[in-house]
């Protein structure tokens, strides 16, 4: 029998162990070529041996670098062009798996070769943190386990993690006209990361959270078992519907209550500008829209245009209301006059109509349901977005002076999302999200086309700055964020020695004082700590599990930046 002989380590002064140098980040997460293509010859036998399967009926599900695809399969789902550019950090293999067993078998395999697993449904992830890593990783993605089930007998449906909502909402529709889902208005967003963050879209006032309608999941555990909620048990399950699931293993879907919609339900978009009322509309905006009928839902857009050759700012209120146009004209004249609300600016249509409307196209009622089952492969813009939650009205200068430092800035926008109703009857702890009893949410918001270091770095600043600027007006102590609109300016974690510090940093913001549980159930189901990103759960300190490698001090990879980082490295003889 062979032994292994004891590991010895050089005694060198302290000095000698730290070496500090600065690389480029993409060099630092990219492997050789030879070692990638052993990492995937590994990978892709303990794969073959996990399924059951011959390699050649599993290389379609299994990309290395070197494969024709590879490029094409990462590209197709990021949402962010900012993450989508050669010397953004790329992943030694992609794997899109096509069944539970294949998830399975990914995770199993990953944790033995020890590279991160990185997990991706839509892609929409702001930040990247689903499809992007300083270290050596691997993109389990899951666009392929996209099944759709609705059972209108039982008002329920299974929805699997790598489905858009696009897909749900026609797969809905094909069965009933008077059945919805209360979920978010882009068709592309998949479900995974949508429903384990929270999930919200424009019904929330009436019902609620998407989470809030979820009966029973399954998810791959960390050992590679497939469990559903009996076998979970209630902390995990009560974890993955609003704490984000890729903290406790791979989401593989949901099953979820149906709602029940009119035949016919109204839109409406209203436009004002500072010279014509914006101001006193969005003010009153607060009073309104967070306290008015729970049927309407009223999105508050604010951007800085030119018109007529003038810098200013144009308010828009874009709306769903789960009834008549003739009852929301009425409601608004006697309650928000400011508006301005007349019939000519209302469309009846069906509620699926209304999701096509939200989704910018103009001619709703015209258009082919079958749009919504098209996923827009790789078609991304540059990004940012940010958040922030409004406890108390914003007071009447302080929207004046918004408005100019909006104008100052040149670009950035901002949307003011209405809570109420539904919202404020769920108990803060009911799911991991803490923000019901908030007036409204703000996401900061900003595109561009360009393909620029600096131009990216301006509107990053830009975001930065407005961000600064509202401290005054938004929620405090913490302030708070919503999970699903990942920012990492608020804070990230190495899963070094201070892991559960950076990640409370984040963590309060996103989960308040629901942190401190999800933590506990992370530490349960993770002890090792394999399921990680950047702005991950972190375990708590004694947790104990499967050993990984020292994380190191990479900093989070960002071009604008200046994408560098100060390593360490600590020499060790074998």
């Amino acid at each position: 029998m062979l032994t292994t002989p004891p590991r010895t380590f050089v005694s060198v002064p302290f000095f000698f162990f730290l070496l500090f140098f600065s690389l480029p980040l993409s060099s630092l997460s990219q492997p050789s070529p030879s070692s990638s293509n052993s990492v995937y010859n590994s990978f892709l036998k303990c794969f073959s041996e996990k399924t059951k399967s011959p390699q050649s009926q599993i290389t379609d599900n299994v990309f290395s670098q070197s494969n024709p695809s590879f490029s094409s399969v990462l590209r197709a789902y990021i949402r962010n062009a900012r993450f989508n550019t050669s010397s953004t950090p790329k992943p030694t293999i992609i794997i899109t798996p096509r069944s539970e067993s294949h998830v399975s078998a990914a995770v199993t395999c990953s944790k033995t070769l020890n590279f991160l697993l990185k997990i991706r449904s839509g892609g929409h992830d702001y930040d990247g943190l689903s499809y992007i890593s300083d270290k050596p990783f691997f993109i389990l993605d899951l666009s392929n386990i996209r099944d759709v089930s609705v059972d209108i007998a039982s008002n329920s449906a299974w929805i699997s993690a790598g489905a858009t909502l696009g897909e749900v909402y026609y797969r809905i529709w094909e069965k009933s006209k008077v059945h919805g889902f209360p979920a978010g208005v882009c068709p592309t967003v998949g479900v995974g990361g949508h429903l384990s963050g929270g999930g919200y879209g424009n019904m929330l006032r009436k019902f609620g959270l998407s989470v809030d309608y979820v009966e029973d999941a399954k998810i791959v555990d960390v050992n590679g078992r497939v469990l559903d909620r009996k076998a979970m048990g209630e902390d995990l399950f009560w974890a993955i519907t609003g704490g984000g699931g890729g903290s406790y293993g791979v989401v593989l879907g949901y099953k979820v209550k149906l709602v029940p919609v009119p035949s016919i339900v109204t839109v409406f978009r209203v436009e004002q500008y500072m010279d014509s009322g914006a101001v006193d509309m969005v003010y009153k905006w607060q009073s309104v829209g967070p306290k008015t009928d729970r049927n309407l839902f009223m999105r508050m857009l604010i951007q800085p245009v030119t018109r007529k050759k003038v810098k200013t700012v144009r308010a828009s209120v874009v709306a769903l209301f789960l009834g008549r146009a003739d009852t929301v004209v009425a409601l608004l004249r006697k309650e928000f006059p400011e508006l301005g609300l007349t019939k000519e600016n209302c469309s009846e249509m069906t509620w699926f109509q209304s999701a096509l409307w939200w989704d910018n196209r103009v001619n709703a009622t015209q258009e082919d349901p079958k749009v919504f089952l098209d996923r827009n492969l790789d078609t991304a813009s540059f990004g940012k977005r940010k958040s922030d939650y409004v406890a108390t009205a914003i007071p009447r200068k302080g929207i004046e002076s918004l408005f100019k430092k909006m104008i100052e800035l040149g670009k950035i926008g901002l949307v003011f999302n209405p809570y109420g109703g539904k919202m404020a009857e769920v108990a803060v702890n009911a799911t991991p999200f803490p923000h019901r009893n908030k007036l409204f949410k703000i996401q900061y918001s900003v595109n561009w086309k360009e393909n620029s270091a600096e131009i990216e770095k301006g509107y990053l600043n830009q975001a930065k700055v407005l961000y600064s600027f509202m401290t005054g007006f938004v929620s405090k102590n913490p302030r708070s964020a919503y999970f699903n609109y990942r920012d990492v300016d608020i804070g990230v974690n190495d899963h070094g020695v201070n892991s559960y510090k950076e990640g409370e940093v984040y963590g309060r913001k996103y989960f308040g004082e629901n942190f401190d549980r999800l933590v506990k159930i992370k530490t349960a189901v993770d002890p090792g700590n394999f399921f990680r990103n950047e702005q991950s759960i972190p375990t708590l300190k004694n947790a104990k599990g499967t050993l990984l490698p020292e994380p190191g001090k990479a900093k989070r990879w960002s071009r604008a930046g200046g994408a560098t980082v100060v390593a360490t490295v600590v020499l060790h003889v074998f």
